[in-house]
């Protein structure tokens, strides 16, 4: 019997990625720039003196090395925003024309920037307290802008995943606080939003027809919705286009997922020409619209 070869198991390749100022600061010892190496060494100094103060603990040396590892990441963060696709002897370039100042700034305001844009789409009062508001962005700092020096670091990309994310979600909360000012009986006002309810009110009730705008119902309501749907059997796929008509454009976008989502999975939609009792489909909305509900009687 001929013996089996069993190929040895090759290591994988790993390829490094450190951070764009350690990759900057190799080049400094080519550099015939003078005072290029103390003036940047001066001015990380000061920047992590600031960041251990204000977010870390420069008391302590577990707090300097915090405050370094963040040094380091808002100012590779600025410095990959600012030059995109560009080498590190550009970023070089950058700290020694510009200042580690400058692309620390910029790094650390895209941070400002991203925490302002919504996690999820419940929104509520409290999403806007400041003491929430400085520790949501303390959180994301730390979170994508601590970087080993020595380590490879993902923070840009780390970065770019959560601004797609949260972009979509802000996208949701703005149509649905739109469907809320076009309410049918009146803009609804209250401060706390769960997005994806009022959508789907939206969308389940525009099968009825007539493009009206419903971010706001109650059991009543829902009652004399689903006897006239059972009544004049309408078309859905023209409710729709009748809502969409109303939409802005800059809304369709997410509209039309909605509309394709509920069209093939809503139990709402797909049981209302049944003969599911009203107490079953209502406590099915529930599921969908949450407390964008009102509770005018059990």
């Amino acid at each position: 019997m001929t013996p089996l070869l069993v190929e040895p198991m090759l290591p994988a390749i790993i390829v490094e990625n450190l951070p764009r100022l350690v990759r900057a600061i190799r080049l400094l010892a080519a550099d015939a720039r003078p005072d290029a190496a103390v003036n940047l060494a001066d001015e990380l100094a000061g920047i992590t003196a600031m960041v251990a103060e204000k977010f870390t603990n420069d008391r302590t040396a577990e707090g300097i090395q915090k405050a370094l590892y963040l040094t380091v990441g808002g100012v590779s963060l600025g410095l990959d925003e600012a030059l995109k696709h560009e080498g590190d002897s550009a970023a070089l370039d950058f700290l020694v024309e510009h200042g580690a100042e400058h692309a620390f700034q910029a790094g650390y305001r895209l941070i400002r920037e991203l925490s302002q844009l919504p996690e999820d789409a419940l929104v509520g009062e409290y999403d806007q307290d400041p003491v929430y508001l400085q520790r949501r962005l303390r959180d994301l700092f730390v979170d994508i802008c601590s970087a080993d020096p020595n380590q490879n670091w993902n923070g840009p990309e780390k970065y770019a995943l959560q601004l797609k994310q949260r972009k979509d979600v802000q996208a949701i909360v703005r149509l649905a606080n739109w469907l809320r000012r076009h309410n049918e009986r009146g803009p609804v006002i209250d401060t706390d939003l769960n997005a994806e309810g009022v959508i789907a009110l939206a969308v389940i009730f525009a099968i009825e027809g007539g493009g009206k705008i419903v971010a706001r119902t109650g059991q009543k309501e829902f009652e004399r919705f689903v006897r006239a749907v059972r009544a004049n059997k309408p078309d859905f796929e023209e409710g729709w286009a009748a809502l969409r008509a109303r939409v802005p454009a800059q809304h369709q976008a997410v509209l039309l997922e909605r509309i394709e989502a509920y069209r093939a999975s809503c139990s709402v939609i797909h049981k209302v020409l049944t003969r599911a009792s009203m107490k079953s489909l209502f406590e099915e909305l529930e599921n969908y619209a949450g407390f964008e509900l009102d509770a005018d009687y059990s």
